[in-house]
């Protein structure tokens, strides 16, 4: 029989609300968690996070060392041993500290798609996680499922507009995307180097941001000069029919109102008189970024 369509918004504790199950005669720990062996336990493939913060974790290790593992892992049961659903800087830091064992709640129901979409979720909604890695989980929680955009916001609690401009950072280059993982440079800064048109200059002017120490506003008055020099080094001819700070203040309210890049080009009244005219370039990324944007102008159709 062919598998039902899963419903949307079910969240992470929906996926979770099954009894837990003894599945290999372990003790039946607090809270209805049972001890299962560290060695038993293996990795979760799917695993979202890829960067695992130093400090945080020594922090970790310290609790686990001295109150022991207090929030139970979720595996699932395999033929020769359990699969980690979820807690994974738990495992790691019960390893560390040498347990034996460590409490865990056995979801025997759940299958290698629902383990995917709980480390997904559990991961997405933790504040620790790198902008990178949260794009990532993003996309792969998108790809995974067939999600729109506004459906995974649901899943993970947060709003259409984040996801957005999340999945945006994967655009940068790899090197950009290191810097902002690493913590090198802020979502800030990578929100704006989003805004130059080759990543040869995303690139150079990231390494620029960690060189100097630039802060945000820094970089966006340079970026702002840069855009205004080609203008003065090489007029053009005629004259633009509004002044150069009207039409950027317009591009910036245009930008918020529609909440993605937008370039204003003014109209220009050339020598004789003839006009030639302006454009507003509007970038969308994906088809339900489209979808948005004409549900914005009061177009409704489906992409």
């Amino acid at each position: 029989m062919a598998k039902q369509p899963r419903g949307l918004g079910r969240g992470l504790s929906s996926l979770m609300q099954d009894e837990p199950e003894a599945s290999g005669g372990g003790a039946v720990t607090a809270r209805g968690a049972e001890a299962v062996a560290v060695a038993a336990i293996r990795a979760n493939p799917s695993q979202p996070r890829s960067v695992f913060g130093e400090e945080a974790m020594q922090d970790l290790v310290r609790s686990v060392h001295e109150h022991g593992v207090l929030q139970p892992l979720i595996v699932r049961p395999l033929d020769d041993g359990y699969e980690l659903v979820a807690g994974e800087r738990r495992l790691r830091a019960a390893r560390m500290c040498g347990l034996e064992e460590v409490p865990c709640l056995v979801r025997a129901s759940t299958s290698a798609q629902d383990s995917l979409e709980i480390a997904l979720i559990e991961n997405l909604q933790r504040e620790d996680l790198n902008p990178v890695e949260e794009a990532e989980g993003y996309r792969r929680l998108i790809d995974a499922f067939e999600l729109t955009q506004e459906e995974a916001a649901r899943r993970v609690g947060r709003s259409r507009a984040a996801v957005t401009n999340a999945l945006r950072l994967l655009d940068l280059p790899d090197g950009v995307k290191r810097m902002l993982a690493e913590g090198r440079i802020s979502e800030g800064h990578a929100k704006l180097l989003l805004g130059l048109e080759a990543d040869q200059e995303r690139e150079h002017m990231a390494a620029r941001v960690v060189r100097e120490g630039l802060s945000v506003r820094a970089l966006e008055k340079i970026l702002r000069r840069g855009r205004a020099a080609p203008r003065r080094r090489k007029p053009p001819a005629g004259e633009t029919d509004l002044p150069e700070e009207h039409a950027r203040d317009l591009s910036d309210r245009l930008h918020r109102h529609f909440g993605t890049r937008v370039r204003l080009t003014p109209s220009r009244t050339l020598p004789g008189g003839r006009k030639q005219s302006g454009r507003i370039e509007i970038e969308f990324y994906g088809n339900d970024d489209l979808h948005r944007l004409l549900q914005t102008f009061g177009m409704a159709e489906d992409v």
